[in-house]
């Protein structure tokens, strides 16, 4: 077994022990403990501790390896020529601190500014969207395709917003596909809305800031599915500062960059 090929098994066994764990707390989400970061910006007692499983299971068997998790970022120490694992424990944590079940977990691993793997966990409809370079996508082993269609009429765009963005930055890109009678669609989960691109279950996804730890592991799947997702490729910049995002299907990338890029 490669080396690549260990770590992908371990991430598939690892992401779901983390997302028993976070599913755990999110069934008695009232007792949570939860701190903000910012306006509009949390971390619960589940984004710790899931992070933490993670954390003591990647080190305690890659420990050579670099890593990156959005609980403490500020400890992240690159290691030159060694790949470094990108976590997001709940990705979606004001919608888990409110009950609602729109959130999941991600691991991705990256080597030399190139997505080796991802992997996007969803505990409340037990689905695994996973996906290794070169070798395709797949939900619970099964392999998905982003969908074909051919125009912004032909299903829901998802659109991300975060405070870390002037309104505007998001307003107006909205505003042009109502006006070219698009449909958005929002989940509070940039993470989860990336699978659902490469599922075929949403036909785009805009945001105009994601953290790397919310988009490296759904922009390989995205690809490997047939998908087209800008470049946002994980070098230590683009890791540390975030990127933004746009991602769809063939058939209607052009039109949704378009709608994105034009002027407000």
């Amino acid at each position: 077994m490669s080396a690549i090929d260990e770590r992908f098994e371990f991430a598939c066994a690892t992401i779901k022990d983390a997302g028993a764990l976070a599913l755990g707390y999110f069934r008695n989400f009232e007792s949570l403990e939860v701190k903000s970061k910012g306006v509009q910006d949390m971390a619960s007692e589940a984004d710790i501790e899931t992070e933490k499983l993670i954390e003591r299971a990647i080190k305690g068997r890659f420990g050579e390896d670099a890593f990156l998790g959005e609980e403490n970022p500020d400890s992240f120490v690159s290691k030159p020529g060694k790949g470094t694992w990108i976590i997001d424990p709940v990705d979606g944590t004001q919608p888990f601190v409110n009950g609602i079940a729109s959130w999941c977990v991600s691991i991705a691993f990256v080597e030399e500014d190139n997505f080796s793997f991802g992997v996007v966990f969803d505990p409340n409809h037990d689905e695994l969207f996973a996906a290794k370079a070169g070798c395709g996508a797949t939900l619970n082993g099964r392999p998905i395709s982003a969908s074909s269609a051919t125009s912004l009429l032909d299903g829901l765009v998802s659109v991300g917003y975060s405070n870390r963005v002037k309104p505007e930055d998001t307003l107006g890109p909205l505003t042009r596909l109502m006006n070219a009678n698009g449909m958005y669609h929002r989940s509070g989960s940039g993470a989860l809305s990336l699978a659902y691109v490469a599922a075929g279950r949403l036909i785009g996804y805009f945001e105009p800031h994601m953290n790397s730890w919310d988009f490296a592991a759904g922009a390989l799947i995205i690809k490997e599915a047939g998908g087209m997702i800008n470049d946002c490729l994980p070098n230590e910049q683009a890791m540390i500062k975030g990127s933004l995002v746009l991602a769809a299907a063939p058939g209607v990338y052009d039109e949704l960059n378009r709608i994105v890029s034009a002027s407000a």
